[in-house]
């Protein structure tokens, strides 16, 4: 019974932390594309939105995995 239990402990952790990788992952993706679109639609010279939208994806995505766990 107790092999069962850790079992479980270990595929329920393995789910949590994938899930929050993918939550990351979706965070972060949606920042660049965002910002790509921004820059293809203001037509600068330099990606200002990309890397603004980077950035800010990044450490909103920290957040949630920080608050999260």
């Amino acid at each position: 019974m107790e092999k069962l239990r850790k079992k479980k402990k270990q595929l329920n952790d393995y789910a949590k932390y994938t899930s929050l990788g993918i939550e990351m992952l979706v965070i972060i993706a949606a920042g660049v594309f965002g910002g790509y679109y921004l820059d293809r639609w203001a037509d600068l010279g330099f990606p200002v939105f990309i890397v603004i939208l980077s950035l800010l994806a990044v450490a909103a995505a920290i957040y949630h995995a920080v608050k999260g766990l």
